[in-house]
């Protein structure tokens, strides 16, 4: 990473860093955006806090990084395209990103990050939860990284959107689930390179990777098992906790994260856009 003027405090040895002093509703200089875009790809998430960002802020903010992704579950699901209001209300039984994920990553191009800004935050309760697929790809043996080399992994959004999928049902976020809608299939590589750095991750997850190519589901299932339990050991882990006015921005190719189910009598509100990444390679 680049030398700095950004007041950065790291989280955990796991990733995820601070970044105190700037107003990213203000328009940032380049250098500033750089500096920014540095810190997400070497911490993989970045936090900002006492942010008042209202929506055209917030998409202002996102286009420096690249072109707002629109989410193909939520199309026609809101006002605005661009955004995905992720609510959870006092008696919801369930919600958005209940289990390990990166985001969207049944599509060609996934998104390469996303901008989470919590707007209505519990008192305490309603953590989200990231993974470093970076550690969780360095860590494995060299037998695995071989085995794994050259491996694709076929990815589907058939387990959690849809009406086959039945996510809709108690919880107040809703994605499509009518008559039209179609699956999204497409196959990526198992270890992916970050084509900023060079550097090698883990590119898989249990919501949307359903199989490797060219192999049975239950051929799969061992592996994908495996990977998946070993993208989440703790040590790769950090756990972030909201405020009003709080931004996570983290990368969706180095990352999966989890939205904690325990705010019980609390609302809790967040405004999302995704930022439009490239085909995995």
């Amino acid at each position: 990473m680049r030398n700095t003027r950004l007041d950065i405090r790291l989280l955990s040895g796991g990733g995820g860093a601070e970044i105190s002093g700037i107003d990213v509703a203000q328009d940032l200089d380049d250098e500033t955006i750089g500096e920014i875009r540095d810190a997400l790809n070497e911490h993989c998430v970045v936090f900002f806090h006492d942010q008042e960002l209202d929506v055209a802020r917030h998409k202002a903010f996102a286009r420096r990084f690249g072109e707002i992704f629109i989410h193909p579950n939520y199309v026609g699901m809101g006002d605005d395209p661009e955004i995905v209001m992720v609510r959870r209300e006092p008696g919801d039984t369930g919600y958005v990103g209940e289990d390990w994920h990166a985001d969207t990553t049944m599509c060609a191009e996934p998104p390469m990050g996303a901008i989470l800004y919590g707007i209505d935050v519990p008192p305490y309760s309603g953590d989200t939860m990231f993974a470093n697929q970076y550690l969780a790809y360095e860590t494995l043996s060299d037998g695995m990284k071989k085995m794994l080399a050259g491996l694709r992994a076929v990815h589907s959004d058939i387990l959690v959107a849809g009406p086959q999928a039945g996510k809709n049902k108690g919880r107040s976020t809703k994605h499509r689930d009518g008559a039209d809608w179609r699956e999204t299939r497409n196959t990526h590589p198992v270890v992916r390179t970050n084509p900023e750095t060079g550097r090698k991750m883990l590119f898989v997850n249990k919501s949307y990777t359903v199989g490797f190519e060219g192999m049975t589901e239950a051929e799969s299932r061992p592996l994908l098992d495996f990977l998946f339990e070993h993208g989440n050991r703790p040590e790769f882990t950090f756990r972030y906790r909201w405020q009003k006015g709080s931004i996570a921005f983290w990368d969706n190719r180095s990352t999966k994260h989890i939205a904690l189910g325990d705010t019980g009598p609390f609302r809790r509100l967040m405004r999302r856009i995704q930022i439009s990444g490239d085909r995995p390679v």
